[in-house]
């Protein structure tokens, strides 16, 4: 197991260097970028940012010399300043070959040092822990409930086949599964968060003002309090595929010869169930845990941020493309990647927890 551990991990380095090169080869033919997007504001144009352009204001004062945010408007009116196009190009690392660029980032992220944002005064690695809240909060809980409800769901799908509660528990999860979670989330600020009707729930953020005033239970509440929206838009959706695939991997085991066997022996249904089915049944679901948990934090979630005004990493990645934020856009990817792909080695390691009769070491990487 070792050693297959150990191949597995240098295997994550060729994968996330492809990743990474395919990535900013595809970037260098986009039209656009942190230059242009500078000329914009400073010509007036800009129509497509939707980050808060924090910090680049002074950035470009000090790159034209200007002394106030009129006196800019006025020399871009007339023309930029000779060599202005330049300096911006050397302050954001842009006069740099791409080739050389490349190996300079990747140099500097194999020591997670990630630089600043090239429109928000502030390091890249401290916007991705101040949205970080957000995003744990969705996927972890997200994840928690979907599995909770989805594994004894189908189970109970399973060991009724067939039946009325099978076919009604069906066109239940294909009807919340046809509806997409946007609209649902949008049905519920309708609803209950003030918008037509009834103003149950808040709308904006994971927390209430003078949330570090308020006692430890009144904090939990106020937590879930906001959270109780956005999670109910998330999972909706969410819960099929996994039912599905939990009543479909338990009704293959319980139609194997093995269960026939142990029901001759006259063993009763619950220690058929959990003493022989649970373990082959609940492989490929515990084992897909960790992917899960990664689905549900960095995709699916953008959306449901907008609408629900929380300001986490879906919101920051899109922001980042919008704007052309190179730092963020690399570095994100950088990171996600490499936790997709040590989630991915845990999900193999989890096959060996639930079933160590898998062996792993006679198994090529690829």
């Amino acid at each position: 197991m070792l050693a297959y551990i150990v191949r597995r991990l240098l295997f994550i380095i060729p994968t996330l260097f492809a990743i990474m090169v395919i990535n900013f080869a595809i970037i260098q033919f986009v039209p656009g970028g942190p230059v242009e997007r500078i000329l914009a504001q400073i010509d007036g144009t800009d129509l497509g940012a939707t980050a808060r352009v924090s910090g680049s204001g002074s950035d470009i004062s000090s790159v034209s010399g200007a002394g106030s945010d009129s006196e800019s408007t006025y020399r871009g009116a007339q023309g930029l300043p000779d060599g202005f196009v330049e300096k911006l190009e050397k302050m954001y690392g842009l006069d740099k070959p791409p080739v050389e660029r490349f190996l300079l980032m990747m140099g500097n992220y194999l020591s997670f040092d990630f630089g600043e944002s090239a429109f928000r005064s502030q390091s890249v690695i401290d916007l991705i822990i101040e949205k970080m809240p957000v995003s744990i909060s969705l996927g972890l809980w997200t994840t928690i409930i979907v599995y909770l409800i989805s594994i004894p769901l189908g189970i109970a799908k399973a060991r009724r086949d067939g039946s009325r509660f099978d076919i009604w528990t069906s066109g239940v999860i294909i009807l919340g599964y046809a509806i997409p979670g946007f609209l649902f989330a949008i049905l519920l600020v309708v609803l209950f968060a003030g918008g037509s009707y009834w103003k149950w729930f808040p709308l904006r953020g994971l927390t209430s003002p003078g949330f570090d005033d308020m006692t430890t239970i009144q904090q939990i509440a106020d937590y879930f309090w906001h959270l109780a929206l956005p999670l109910t838009a998330l999972i909706i959706g969410s819960f099929a595929t996994l039912t599905m695939l939990t009543k479909n991997s338990f009704l293959d085991q319980i139609r194997s010869q093995y269960v026939t066997t142990a029901r001759a022996k006259g063993l009763a249904e619950h220690q058929v169930l959990y003493g022989h089915i649970f373990r082959n049944g609940m492989l490929i679901i515990i084992a897909g845990f960790p992917g899960a948990i990664v689905g549900i934090l960095f995709t699916g979630a953008l959306l449901i941020e907008i609408i629900f005004s929380l300001d986490g990493l879906g919101l920051l990645g899109y922001e980042a493309a919008i704007n052309r934020d190179y730092p963020v856009m690399f570095a994100t990817l950088y990171i996600f990647t490499l936790l997709g792909l040590v989630m991915n080695l845990i999900g193999d390691l989890m096959y060996v927890v639930v079933d160590p009769r898998i062996d792993f070491e006679s198994r090529d990487v690829g």
